[in-house]
């Protein structure tokens, strides 16, 4: 097999208005990355030059992918000389969170789209602090609308002193800021030539120079079980994406919360691994593999499930334990109490957690504490809680495993709150 470029998920974050469909539209249309057959349309229909509307581009895409073009919006692919992207669409919080958590992978990088005409504003704030939670650690700012601003530097210097004042209290170091008006094309794909005062790079090739995501094969080996077949003349073959660490072929490997539920090892040997139907002799974080594993049937394991090497098995929360985590509460009608049960959904896993304690209330912006035990927490809060699961789930604090120590909390069908684990506390 080729050497793949490396792939790397972004996400457009920022603002209500402040660009980022447009922006999305822009990049895809000047990198030829819009089949034709769409940008003919547009041609025909006189909806072209300064009248085109690259936010548009998005909306139609997404007719057309309800016709059966198989064109995923929420998912757009496309690629750089260097990178192959997939851009997560993101125009609201519930599919933002929804796409980077439950989504097939999570997001390398945000690209944070500011408009130069209103500077940071309170979802800005949101965004970048929800980015940081979800542990994106590498942003790009496009500081968008310069059009709208006569293309002034000072004003440009003005917004980006912001925004970085900002990401650097998240912890943001080396943020690149481009100034850019995606809907006259400057400095998405092309150079401007209206800010000659700007010499850095284009928002595209920025992306080109994302850094490869590191591939954390010194942890512990993580596969969370996306499916598990029975292949004739084969066995049990689970198939899953590799977190961490690295899987070979003559492996002893341990499945949980399985092994926890049945009360016995759901263990076995690693006989054969396979991606895009080439075996292969080991697997690393990033490849979504099947494997066959000896010893274990195809009804002791499923979905949600998670392997790892028996030295180093995966963290098991049972109902008796509890964790203590992080949260960003992103949308619940009423209020949050002791007692609520909702769904946690973290990796492939789906499970109802209660709320044992609310500990403490935080300001979304610093992280700073600013009220212990809250009676409630509401939109908008960010909070440290405690929270039981109801039956058996893997998960890991993410200091120590961030790959397995994130989740979603969603309840009547949105996603009601985001968060990281900070540490498990089991019962004696």
């Amino acid at each position: 097999m080729a050497k793949e470029k490396p792939h790397i998920n972004i996400v457009f974050i920022g603002h209500v208005d402040h660009g980022k469909s447009t922006t999305v539209g822009r990049l895809l249309f000047d990198s030829k990355n819009i089949p034709e057959n769409i940008i003919q349309k547009f041609e025909q229909m006189g909806e072209k030059g300064k009248s085109f509307k690259f936010a548009w581009v998005m909306d139609r895409l997404k007719e057309e992918r309800e016709r059966g073009i198989t064109i995923d919006v929420a998912h757009t692919k496309f690629e750089t000389p260097h990178r192959y992207i997939t851009i997560i669409d993101a125009p609201g919080h519930r599919d933002f969170v929804k796409n980077m958590i439950t989504g097939a992978s999570q997001a390398d990088a945000a690209v944070l789209v500011v408009a130069a005409t209103d500077g940071v504003m309170p979802q800005t704030k949101e965004h970048a602090f929800l980015a940081r939670t979800l542990g994106i650690n590498y942003m790009i700012v496009s500081i968008n609308k310069m059009d709208m601003v006569n293309y002034d530097e000072k004003k440009f210097k003005q917004v980006a002193d912001q925004v970085k004042k900002l990401l650097m209290m998240l912890g943001y170091k080396n943020v690149q800021v481009i100034p850019t008006s995606a809907w006259e094309g400057d400095n998405v794909v092309t150079k401007s030539d209206k800010m000659p005062w700007y010499n850095g790079p284009t928002l595209f090739e920025a992306l080109d120079q994302i850094p490869e995501p590191p591939k954390p094969t010194d942890k512990p080996l993580r596969i969370p079980i996306q499916d598990v077949y029975s292949i004739k003349g084969v066995g049990t073959v689970p198939v899953g994406r590799v977190e961490t660490g690295v899987l070979k072929v003559g492996d002893v490997i341990l499945f949980e919360p399985a092994s926890t539920i049945f009360h016995k090892d759901i263990k076995g040997e690693v006989k054969s691994i396979e991606m895009h139907h080439e075996s292969m002799p080991a697997a690393y974080p990033g490849d979504n593999i099947g494997f066959n594993v000896r010893g274990v049937g195809k009804n002791d394991i499923k979905r949600g499930d998670v392997a790892g090497h028996t030295d180093t098995p995966p963290t098991v929360v049972r109902p008796k334990d509890t964790f203590k985590a992080q949260i960003i509460v992103l949308n619940h009608p009423t209020a949050i109490t002791v007692g609520y049960t909702p769904v946690l959904h973290a990796h492939t896993l789906q499970v109802a957690v209660r709320f044992e304690e609310l500990l403490a209330k935080l300001d979304p912006k610093t992280g700073n504490v600013v009220e212990q035990n809250p009676q409630f927490i509401k939109t908008g809060d960010s909070a440290i809680v405690v929270l039981r699961p109801t039956k058996p789930m893997v998960i890991e604090p993410v200091k120590e495993i961030p790959q397995m120590g994130r989740f979603a909390i969603r309840d009547m069908g949105q996603t009601v709150a985001a968060g990281m684990v900070i540490s498990v506390q089991k019962a004696e």
